[in-house]
């Protein structure tokens, strides 16, 4: 919330009431107040809550679209100019044709200047191309000839660049899943593939990109490596900032912003200095579904929700999940073909409706799950998510359709090797101990079990791992 009060107080006066006029006329009258009541009040959210009528809940979501209205805004003032610029480009061949020879050649140049300052990459080579044929009899044709190819070759290689991200991402989504060495290896030929175009520009734009993946990959798949040699995270986020700053009319920067406030909020959870994530926590938290609906192209958003349950678990606070879900995620749908993406976003719903001892709903939303996608390509998640499911039958003493599931797991852990499933194994002991043992011994077996079972946690993505092993774990099942 400090994050939304320091814009708002830092927004220009003009900026102030057009946002709150915007806001009065669509008949969002509540989130008006509520940007005056920040703006020109030193009221704590209880009282501003008592003041606009609203529960927790509602006032959360206020504020979120509150947020979301301000950065709508501010994003139409930057892409006026930068709009101005792209019709000047679009009427290059305007110029040509009314203008003395001079006067073109002039505009040009100072339409070159103003694409430079915005790195339009792409523009530029209009205005390269038109500069070389107006000065096609003069030595500067060639000048202009050889900055139209770099600048050619410059704009594929930031597409080249994007692309490999993109692919990065979406491959993470498998290693996530798997925790393969083959796509490991992959991620890390990729990785090298964008260091490698990088270097061949000094560009910022290729520098953010690559960043994009460096601080990913060094956080989440090479975690345990030593790097005494690399630049420090730290030292990145500082560069990037410094790009965003001198870029700051640059609409793509705009929106990745967010992507690396979701990095550092990553990074300090990773390195458990929970005073600075918390910074970050709950401007990333507002924009989950921005990020996991529109920013997969630049990191893998799904992330988020893992963090998520830790931070909440580590606090104690992990039976809010299920109401704060609710509101969050209301108007939210999940991409059916992003696989990896669904599994994690149903799971994280699954897990808030166990911890809210809604295993009913949690039983729900695995079966559509498992109805909806097939999960051939990933057999440890296919059988990760049975497991939580078969779970969900336990609590809820559903004899029958435990013993089917777990039968339909146990032949999975036939197919997969015994070796690979200890963890499984454990787990079925547990549930049935729950549902079979007399009621005087189930507490200490169950304990038991669990004992051996926290050594050989599974390291690819598991629902289970987001399970409390602790004295309410047992005392569910016994």
């Amino acid at each position: 919330m400090s994050k939304l009060k320091n814009i708002i107080k830092q927004l220009s006066v003009k900026d102030f009431h057009s946002i709150y006029d915007s806001l009065m006329e669509s008949n969002a009258e509540k989130s008006a107040y509520l940007l005056k009541f920040l703006r020109e009040k030193k009221l704590s959210d209880s009282k501003i809550m008592e003041a606009l009528e609203v529960n927790t809940n509602a006032y959360y979501t206020l504020r979120s679209r509150l947020n979301q209205k301000i950065e709508e805004y501010l994003l139409l003032q930057m892409e006026s100019p930068r709009t101005s610029l792209l019709k000047k480009v679009a009427n290059v061949n305007e110029v040509i044709f009314t203008k003395k020879k001079a006067i073109a050649i002039a505009t040009l140049k100072k339409l070159e200047k103003e694409l430079i300052d915005y790195d339009l990459a792409n523009e530029l080579t209009i205005v390269y191309k038109t500069l070389k044929k107006l000065q096609i009899n003069s030595p500067e044709a060639f000048t202009y000839s050889q900055l139209y190819n770099r600048h050619v070759a410059y704009m594929l290689a930031l597409d080249k660049s994007e692309d490999l991200v993109a692919q990065y991402f979406q491959k993470y989504g498998s290693y996530l899943l798997t925790n393969d060495e083959t796509e490991k290896y992959g991620l890390s030929m990729l990785k090298k593939e964008v260091e490698n175009v990088s270097n061949l520009y000094q560009s910022h734009r290729l520098f953010i990109y690559e960043s994009c993946i460096n601080i990913f990959h060094r956080l989440f798949v090479e975690k345990d490596k030593k790097e005494d040699e690399a630049v420090p995270l730290e030292e990145i986020f500082d560069k990037v900032q410094e790009a965003f700053d001198q870029y700051y009319l640059d609409s793509i920067y705009f929106h990745l912003k967010l992507v690396f406030e979701y990095l550092k909020f990553e990074y300090y959870s990773i390195n458990n200095i929970y005073r600075k994530a918390e910074k970050f926590f709950e401007e990333v938290d507002e924009a989950s579904v921005a990020l996991l609906t529109n920013y997969n192209l630049y990191t893998f958003p799904a992330k988020l929700l893992l963090t998520k349950l830790d931070r909440y678990i580590r606090v104690g606070s992990e039976n809010l999940l299920y109401e704060e879900n609710k509101i969050l995620f209301s108007e939210y749908e999940v991409d059916l073909e992003d696989v990896p993406q669904y599994v994690i976003y149903t799971m994280y719903r699954a897990l808030g409706c166990y911890y809210a001892d809604k295993y009913d709903e949690a039983a729900r939303l695995v079966n559509n799950l498992l109805n909806v996608q097939s999960l051939k390509k990933y057999p440890f998640t296919q059988m990760e998510v049975k497991l939580f499911l078969a779970l969900q039958y336990c609590l809820l003493k559903d004899y029958d359709l435990f013993n089917q599931l777990i039968n339909s797991i146990q032949r999975q852990v036939r197919i997969l090797g015994k070796e690979q499933c200890t963890h499984v194994l454990l787990y079925t002991k547990i549930m049935k101990s729950s549902l079979n043992d007399v009621k005087k011994s189930k507490a200490s077996k169950i304990q038991g079990y669990i004992n051996k079972l926290r050594n050989v946690l599974p390291k690819h993505f598991s629902p289970l791992n987001y399970v409390k092993l602790d004295d309410d774990f047992i005392g569910r099942l016994s």
